[in-house]
């Protein structure tokens, strides 16, 4: 899981899985808490799923800084990148 694409597709998936987001409203540009209608408890939630993922976890600091699902697609690519 090292592109862009491969994130998204891993991070859409997480989504349904986890909260049963219909796939077809998840876009890079879905907002997380309006569009998703992620709450905190939930966030903590995917920041565990990528984890288990990636082996890498992101920080809660780093994750409030993120607003879309592009905005995690590119947190989880320079986590992934820059630790390698």
């Amino acid at each position: 899981m090292q592109n862009r694409e491969d994130i998204f597709n891993i991070l859409r998936d997480a989504l349904v899985e986890l909260f049963e987001t219909n796939p077809a409203s998840i876009t890079l540009d879905s907002n997380l808490y309006q569009d998703l209608e992620i709450d905190s408890i939930d966030a903590i939630d995917l920041i565990d799923h990528i984890k288990r993922q990636t082996g890498k976890k992101i920080s809660a600091e780093d994750f409030k800084s993120v607003r879309t699902v592009g905005d995690v697609v590119e947190a989880v690519f320079r986590l992934v990148n820059t630790a390698a």
